[in-house]
């Protein structure tokens, strides 16, 4: 690739740059469009060059965005740096080396399969020295309309660290799926595992058989934390890993949460092992939030320059962090004239369960579960959300689509409605979403109970954001 055509794409991605900012989100993508084209996706490996530390990429099924956005926070105390999020292309990466200025890059990085994700040729071209993974679970099934097995999912998230030869992977140890891709790069590059270690968190949900990811044969736990997350071993030999950061302790009460995360890592810009012990006060934000945390402050503490600046910096970002921090249309609980109504996305199993979690601490009398469908070709969506619903025990069940199928809709409520014989229907379509905005509004506040969870499917912002919103500001 000649430095003539690499610099004549710089320029016109440079030129074509204020366009960008038409788009949504932090993760333009104009500028990187314009780059590819002109002088090829393999020529973002100069773009890679620019930083002198190197690039830090994101992904899991649930709670990337909330961790690089920690992350973010965390790392530009300490330096510049080149990010985006909420992001799942290489272009929305290759904008942010072309536009922004720093000597590390923060990028989140959906990926759903090897087809339309690349893993293997952003980890390429990228060259990443660090990978972090938050989890990862069977629930995204479906891309583009068709079918997508899980281990083909899985194997979209390995390559993205798979030919990694120098660096760091941070992975969530208690997630036996996340630690094994690490266990598998031990000898290539340092892993850095996050965890929890208290008893003050334990899952309600009926246990399920998880199998190992080494050998295929069914894993034991010593206890759960949430769904598959947990401290678990296999005959096989494959176990948790030692988490080198780890909740050790934790206080919850209404108004703040009390956490004591210890750390002992590696730290890839000085090539030494740092430690670190701090007590944080945070906003009763929800467990997948803890391990968000966890992520985060591990891969911080990773990869800053500056360790001596470690601890400071984790208690400025975290003892004043309020809600905020959380991206539109994700779960929260908001108080509505004593009404208690737990409500934001939860379109896959395992989101489902964080929230049902989060909304059971508050649950002290009967509950109403306002339930957001999936689409067609989603059962195996649909049964994981059903077994959160009997979970919770609801006094009364809602049914409204959350996608656009109103038909399939109304076959997971005739489902649901043979176990909770007076659950009520209501077929709002998708294209007047207005319309079902106001209506799953008006259902949340006119609940004749005191405690309301509305979950499931549905357009994260366009929606759960747009509910949230009016009964924040009623």
């Amino acid at each position: 690739m000649s430095n003539v055509k690499i610099s004549m794409a710089k320029f016109l991605a440079k030129v074509g740059g204020p366009l960008s900012k038409l788009g949504s989100g932090s993760g333009k993508s104009f500028a990187g469009i314009v780059f590819s084209k002109v002088a090829g996706i393999d020529a973002i490996s100069e773009l890679s060059k620019d930083l002198k530390i190197g690039s830090v990429i994101l992904t899991g099924t649930n709670g990337k965005t909330t961790t690089t956005t920690l992350l973010i926070k965390l790392l530009s105390n300490d330096i510049p740096i080149r990010s985006s999020y909420e992001s799942n292309t290489i272009n929305a990466i290759a904008s942010a080396l072309i536009q922004q200025k720093g000597d590390v890059g923060v990028f989140e990085y959906g990926i759903r399969n090897i087809k339309y994700g690349i893993p293997d040729t952003v980890q390429r071209v990228v060259d990443p020295v660090g990978v972090v993974y938050t989890t990862i679970s069977p629930e995204h099934a479906q891309v583009a309309g068709e079918k997508n097995p899980f281990k083909d999912y899985y194997k979209a998230k390995e390559l993205l660290s798979q030919g990694m030869q120098r660096g760091v992977i941070v992975t969530n140890t208690d997630d036996p799926r996340t630690a094994y891709l690490g266990y598998k790069k031990r000898n290539d590059v340092t892993i850095n595992y996050y965890g929890l270690e208290v008893d003050d968190i334990k899952d309600f949900f009926d246990a399920e058989a998880i199998e190992c990811p080494a050998c295929g044969k069914e894993l034991k736990y010593e206890k759960r934390f949430l769904n598959h997350r947990g401290v678990y071993s296999c005959e096989c030999g494959f176990k948790r890993p030692e988490a080198n950061v780890k909740l050790t302790n934790v206080e919850f009460t209404n108004e703040k949460w009390m956490l004591t995360i210890e750390g002992d890592l590696y730290n890839y810009p000085t090539n030494k092992n740092v430690s670190f012990n701090v007590d944080l006060k945070v906003p009763p934000f929800g467990f997948h939030n803890i391990y968000n945390t966890l992520a985060s402050i591990t891969a911080y503490a990773t990869f800053t320059p500056k360790t001596e600046n470690i601890e400071s910096t984790i208690k400025e970002v975290f003892n004043n962090l309020d809600m905020s921090f959380i991206p539109p249309g994700r779960f929260e609980v908001v108080n509505y004239e004593n009404k208690l109504i737990g409500l934001g996305q939860g379109d896959n199993g395992d989101a489902a369960k964080i929230n049902a979690l989060f909304m059971n601490q508050f649950i002290e009398g009967p509950l109403e579960f306002i339930y957001t469908t999936p689409e067609e070709n989603e059962e195996e969506i649909f049964e994981d959300h059903f077994e959160v619903i009997k979970a919770l025990k609801p006094a009364h069940v809602i049914v409204v689509p959350g996608r656009k199928s109103i038909e399939k809709a109304e076959e997971y409520y005739n489902i649901i409605k043979k176990e909770y014989p007076d659950a009520e229907f209501y077929p709002l379509s998708y294209d007047e979403m207005t319309k079902r905005i106001n209506k799953l509004y008006e259902l949340a506040i006119e609940s004749k109970y005191d405690y309301v969870i509305m979950t499931g499917c549905g357009e994260e912002q366009a929606m759960w954001e747009n509910i949230k919103q009016k009964l924040i500001k009623r």
